[in-house]
């Protein structure tokens, strides 16, 4: 519990969470593996794009004065001198009164100043008869019309998605340095848990909270592992937390944080005096912990009942791991929608109640309430598609009224 016997409201709690959250240090990595990241150097490029005046379309390079009689009624005729191909490693030139058939992307040929589109042409090999004037220009992709050599490309903070991986390959970069994945380490506690493929016997529990928390994690932008199941037990809890800490830029756990008797997470770390733990006023996720240990490695301890895990990840894991990846938002964005139903929820508590959000065909959400305030409640739990908050100084939700929503969306984002 905290100093004081007053309860840590989330915004409180999440302030502390987040004030304990460091760096991680930029890595290089190739342009795929950096996919979804923050780019941690500014990127110039060291050439022209395009690198060469090339041809937008297929067709005839040709000069544009010698297409401005040019009609459909009265074609322009000019002789054919010769082809360019995508990927020519030489210039070709040509004079007056000449054409080049090119292809799209190719080259431009010196003395040329334009390009006629194939369509508008009678498409002829030796001679060719032009419909209609160009300009001088038209239908060319001159060098460095889209970034020119040494200006910026990429400042440090861009996200980078697949058309900023684009314009790295484009310039050249096969490696980029950038805001690394946190590697997020979960370990669930208990000696009723155990694995998954084995068939409970009476009082076993199949371990899914390691399963939920790294898919969050992951959804989060981390690189998520699960280590298992640790069994309530001191030194085997310490000895598997510390054999993560050269692994990990934060370890989570869930279970053994609340006030029972064999809460061997809260008893244990609390010897260190490097995690505290306290009660915040939240339903569910009420009991939380967070500290550090090792060389700062932050750690989450979060309660064993997976709707409480999975509401504590979303209210203080998620935004941690968010700052770690260097990203503005740290949080989901939240949505108003009318609740179709209605709930009572305690004064002084900030209630999450699992919901299953509408969009409208007239505009607008919709929200409906999936099971009860439970936090056992895993069926409901997956049957949902956002968390609905009420807030600390309302005990009543009416039906009909406008209620926040957490959409509980797949990232990415």
């Amino acid at each position: 519990m905290a100093d004081d016997d007053r309860l840590r409201t989330v915004d409180e709690h999440l302030a502390l969470v987040l004030d304990g959250i460091g760096t991680i240090d930029p890595i290089e990595l190739t342009l795929l593996d950096a996919q979804g990241l923050l780019l941690a150097e500014n990127v110039r490029s060291d050439f022209p794009l395009p690198s060469f005046d090339n041809s937008a379309m297929d067709g005839y390079a040709i000069r544009a004065i010698d297409t401005r009689e040019a009609s459909a009624q009265e074609p322009v005729s000019l002789r054919v001198v010769g082809d360019i191909a995508a990927g020519a490693s030489s210039r070709s030139g040509m004079g007056p009164g000449l054409a080049m058939r090119i292809m799209t992307g190719a080259p431009i040929p010196a003395g040329a100043d334009a390009v006629v589109p194939v369509e508008d042409t009678d498409r002829g090999m030796a001679k060719v008869a032009i419909r209609r004037p160009v300009h001088t220009g038209q239908f060319l992709r001159r060098a460095g019309e889209d970034l020119a050599a040494g200006s910026p490309a990429l400042a440090a903070g861009a996200a980078l998605g697949p058309q900023q991986l684009a314009l790295l390959a484009a310039i050249g970069r096969d490696r980029v340095t950038v805001r690394p994945r946190p590697r997020v380490i979960i370990l669930s506690t208990g000696s009723e848990l155990i694995e998954v493929g084995q068939r409970p016997s009476f009082g076993e529990v199949i371990d899914s909270n390691s399963y939920m928390i790294a898919a969050a994690a992951k959804d989060a932008g981390a690189d998520a592992r699960r280590v298992g199941i640790v069994t309530d037990d001191h030194a085997k809890l310490l000895d598997a937390l510390e054999s993560q800490l050269l692994r990990a830029d934060v370890l989570v756990t869930t279970g053994g944080v609340s006030m029972g008797a064999y809460d061997v997470v809260k008893e244990a770390l609390s010897e260190l005096g490097t995690v505290e733990f306290t009660q915040v006023a939240m339903q569910p996720g009420k009991p939380q912990g967070f500290g550090h240990l090792g060389n700062k490695i932050p750690i989450f301890c979060l309660p064993g009942n997976p709707v409480s895990s999975l509401v504590s990840f979303e209210a203080f894991v998620r935004p941690a791991i968010r700052k770690l990846l260097g990203k503005r938002s740290l949080q989901r964005a939240t949505v108003k929608a009318t609740a179709l139903e209605g709930a009572s929820s305690p004064f002084g508590v900030r209630q999450y109640r699992r919901g299953v959000l509408h969009r409208e065909s007239a505009g607008g959400y919709s929200v409906s309430f999936v099971g009860g305030p439970g936090s056992h409640l895993l069926a409901s739990l997956a049957l949902s598609n956002c968390l609905v908050i009420v807030d600390e100084e309302t005990t009543e939700v009416v039906s009909g009224t406008e209620v926040t929503v957490l959409p509980l969306l797949l990232s990415n984002r």
